[in-house]
């Protein structure tokens, strides 16, 4: 069964961006997924302090949470994260973890020394995002920072979930298609992600 990494990236825990991974969750979890879930504003996690020890091996030097999930995201063959849009891009704790992985780019681009947009991605990641208003370059931001972060991570941005004008907690509740989508959509990743080896 593949193995999908769930991040979980809002400050609310039962806010609209993680009750709508959660459905994506359960819906890999029925097609067969093994699913690992992290919520990040429970981890104990720092920025990145550019102290560029990562040099070395590839690894980040700051011992904390963080370890964790990196390990757990390398050897995942999926991933879905999940964000509220936090002034046209993702939350401080989405954006932690990322800066974070600054650590995968220095070891695939200086240490493996790969050509930059010749790796082509040999895994699937799955981008929610909730704004709060209905504005047409909403979640341009964002997509841009995922891509990005995807690429350093040998991931495709297989598919993006984007909800507009859902602010207060509960708001999803009243869209139950916005939840049977992300089940849905959860559901396909896990399916076509491969059997790890």
């Amino acid at each position: 069964m593949p193995k999908i990494v769930a991040v979980y990236g809002s400050p609310r825990r039962n806010g609209n961006t993680a009750t709508l991974l959660k459905a994506a969750v359960r819906g890999a979890r029925d097609a067969g997924a093994e699913v690992r879930e992290f919520v990040l504003r429970d981890l104990r996690m720092s920025p990145c302090l550019e102290i560029y020890k990562c040099r070395e091996n590839g690894r980040c030097a700051i011992r904390d949470d963080f370890q964790t999930v990196h390990d757990d995201i390398l050897s995942a063959e999926g991933m879905m994260i999940a964000s509220p849009i936090f002034f046209y891009t993702v939350s401080a704790h989405t954006k932690i973890l990322m800066d974070r992985c600054q650590s995968c780019w220095v070891k695939k681009y200086w240490i493996d020394k790969a050509a930059f947009g010749k790796r082509p991605p040999t895994r699937k990641g799955l981008f929610i995002a909730v704004g709060a208003t209905r504005g047409k370059r909403l979640f341009e931001g964002a997509l841009l920072t995922v891509r990005y972060f995807f690429d350093v991570l040998d991931m495709d941005l297989w598919r993006s979930l984007l909800y507009r004008g859902l602010d207060f907690e509960g708001d999803v509740l009243e869209h139950p298609e916005y939840l049977e989508e992300a089940y849905r959509t959860g559901r396909a990743l896990a399916e076509a992600l491969p059997a790890p080896k």
